[in-house]
């Protein structure tokens, strides 16, 4: 419960041994650093609303929902973005998603010395901000397709992200502890809430941003496709907004002066503890209480005993990276298992990285349910729920998930079919022709693979699955059509998905070999691929945005993504004729090969083919998962973000901060270090 986390703070702080809490965290004062006072306007800073919150929260916690908004934003669709706009394969695309999402949490460190040493807070969240600014700017650049090749939007993405990265992660650490700086000591249960509400905007940030630019992406159209220029700019815009918020409310800050580089000294302190120790190491010298009283020759007691508390709190942090491990999945892998998942829902549709939304969703409700129900009932209970058993109980929820999220795993690989591996190739046979035909597929030493009769306009009930002797290989085809036995070869490489096309040529019969879309399509949607038996191009309008032209005489089409759904009167037009086409119920995550043909008496039809088969599994079965880790997530870092700041000593808030925020990164880098050498694509599914 919110009001007992304050005044019971000293019973559940480990970390209180001979010395009280005033002690502990009383200011640095050091012969290096001497004591500054603070710059405090003459008169009592303004309140909201009369009450004890400083007016100057409002502007810091806007500030945050836009900053949050604008991060949250461009990630949700980073993943998406990597395969399908930069054709990354999945194990790349997650090792770079975490890889940034590991630097946003190692710049803090960089954030907290300049804050600490130099700007202070106010001036480091100002400066860095704009370094966010022109990363969006240049991100948003780099995924407009007419805008050089993939090597410069490669290389514009990563300066982008890089720029991102030091920006939100360099103000990271200072824009909560200077919230917390607007405070007055005397009100501590307020700056209590004040986390809380911080924490709010964040997820509510986040909640908006997650739901509204993969609408962006998916929704509008840029130059063809999605439009990520579009879902990368709006983010870049809220964080321009964010900026001039915060400096909206210069006057009425509590701007404490930098403290010297905090860093530096702590290093230094323990640094020569630890040698101190090393060449004192001889029996006939007494040994000292704590290893960093080696330190006492140099260094005052004060720094000494802030470093303590400082070590104490950093100790406990060794096991939290397995937690952001878990956590930060969700843009990633729990993202990619949703394209695989059927996203419709009867009331709406769901884009796969749109299902991160439920966690910022979740978090919004859990917060309050926690803090006004859940933790006041254990209390009443009369157990003793400290902020170390908050977080060891969010670490074991979130685990709970990953099980939840590995067993939907085995149920979406025990549905879908299987890859050909290599030297294997997975082939159909589709007859165009107006009569029966047989098809024998013979082997390098003429034995037979495969035979089959097809009638007209009839496939192979499913794809065979031939063997290779090396990774490419020619196969031999007779066709029997009629009286006549037609010979032919087609070269075929491995790890592939292929249909043998039949269709008549005058009188006799022929063949085209053409490679398939196998694996599952591009975010989660529907997509179509045309055969155009007519004597004419064909022009073909899927959609108001989505337009392609099919080749006379048996031309082909390159595959298009469309949304699922009913498509009963697609446009199409030739050179002297304008018609419709039934496409039917395109359903969710299908493949579908239309074969238009002529119809004597009416308009070309269009014959329905479907090459791979639609997502059977809800998305709605990530449900659990999403609400263990969420649970997890508000025990653990709500709690953590406040005891971070709680426990650290006035001189080193902004360094624990960003302590807190390089746990993330080292998670973060597990995951990196897993997904690319592990040589299994879905290993860390199960952590």
């Amino acid at each position: 419960m919110l009001e007992e986390r304050e005044t019971k703070e000293p019973a559940m702080n480990p970390f209180q041994k001979n010395e009280s809490k005033e002690t502990l965290f009383s200011p640095v004062s050091t012969e290096e650093v001497p004591p500054q006072p603070l710059s405090l306007p003459k008169k009592p800073p303004p309140k909201i609303c009369g009450s004890n919150y400083p007016l100057s929260i409002a502007f810091i916690v806007v500030n945050e929902f836009c900053e949050r908004f604008s991060y949250y934003g461009m990630k949700a669709v980073l993943t998406l973005y990597f395969l399908y706009f930069l054709h990354w394969n999945e194990d790349t695309s997650t090792s770079i998603y975490h890889a940034f999402s590991s630097l946003c949490y190692f710049t803090p460190i960089l954030g907290a010395a300049i804050a600490d040493s130099w700007l202070g807070k106010f001036k480091t969240i100002i400066y860095l901000s704009l370094v966010y600014v022109l990363g969006h700017v240049v991100k948003s650049l780099g995924a407009l397709p007419i805008l050089g090749g993939q090597m410069v939007h490669t290389v514009l993405s990563l300066v982008g992200l890089s720029l991102i990265a030091l920006g939100t992660g360099g103000i990271k650490p200072c824009v909560a502890a200077f919230g917390g700086d607007q405070f007055e000591e005397k009100h501590a249960e307020e700056r209590t809430r004040y986390f809380s509400v911080f924490y709010l905007s964040i997820n509510a940030g986040s909640l908006i941003s997650t739901f509204i630019t993969p609408m962006l992406r998916g929704d509008v159209q840029c130059f063809g496709e999605d439009c990520y220029a579009l879902a990368f700019g709006v983010p870049g815009l809220l964080m321009v907004i964010a900026l001039v918020v915060f400096a909206m409310g210069s006057k009425i800050y509590r701007k404490p002066p930098p403290e010297g580089n905090i860093v530096s000294q702590v290093v230094k302190c323990i640094w020569f503890a630890i040698s101190n120790r090393f060449n004192n190491r001889s029996g006939d010298i007494p040994k000292r209480q704590h290893w960093l009283d080696w330190a006492a020759e140099k260094y005052p007691k004060q720094l000494i005993m802030d470093v303590k508390a400082l070590t104490r709190v950093l100790f406990l942090y060794i096991p939290l990276p397995m937690f952001w491990a878990l956590l930060d999945q969700q843009g990633s892998r729990w993202t990619l298992q949703a394209t695989r998942m059927n996203g419709n829902l009867g009331v709406f549709v769901l884009q796969p990285d749109q299902m991160q939304v439920l966690n910022p969703l979740l978090v919004l409700i859990f917060i309050p349910l926690f803090d006004l129900v859940i933790y006041r009932l254990v209390s009443k209970c009369g157990i003793n729920f400290s902020s170390l058993r908050k977080m060891a109980v969010g670490m074991i929820l979130a685990s709970l998930a990953f099980a939840v999220a590995a067993a939907v795993e085995l149920k979406i690989n025990r549905m879908t079919p299987p890859q050909p591996g290599p030297q294997e190739i997975f082939l159909q046979v589709l007859n165009l022709a107006d009569d029966e035909v047989k098809v024998t597929v013979l082997g390098d030493e003429n034995n037979t693979l495969l035979e089959e009769s097809l009638r007209s306009f009839q496939k192979m009930p499913h794809y065979a699955q031939l063997h290779l002797k090396t990774k490419s290989q020619d196969f031999h085809f007779y066709l029997t059509y009629h009286n006549l036995s037609v010979y032919t070869k087609h070269s075929v490489e491995e790890k592939n998905w292929y249909s043998l096309i039949l269709r008549e040529y005058g009188k006799n019969i022929s063949s085209m070999m053409v490679k398939d879309e196998g694996n599952k399509t591009a975010n989660g949607m529907t997509t179509v691929r045309f055969i155009n038996t007519l004597h004419k191009e064909v022009n073909i309008s899927l959609t108001t945005d989505i337009f392609l032209s099919v080749g006379e005489d048996y031309g082909v089409s390159a595959y298009i993504t469309v949304q699922s759904g009913e498509y009963a009167a697609v446009h199409c037009r030739t050179e002297d004729k304008d018609f419709l086409l039934n496409m039917g119920l395109l359903d969710f995550g299908a493949t579908y090969l239309f074969v238009i043909t002529n119809n004597t008496n009416q308009d070309p039809q269009a014959w329905k083919m479907k090459d791979t088969p639609a997502n059977k599994l809800s998305i709605a079965w990530q449900l659990p998962q999403y609400a263990l880790v969420t649970a997890g997530e508000v025990m653990f870092s709500v709690t953590g973000l406040e005891f971070s700041y709680s426990q650290a000593p006035s001189s080193m808030k902004s360094v624990l901060q960003a302590a807190w925020l390089l746990t993330v990164a080292v998670g973060n880098i597990i995951v990196l270090v897993v997904a690319q050498f592990s040589g299994l694509v879905q290993v860390d599914m199960n952590m």
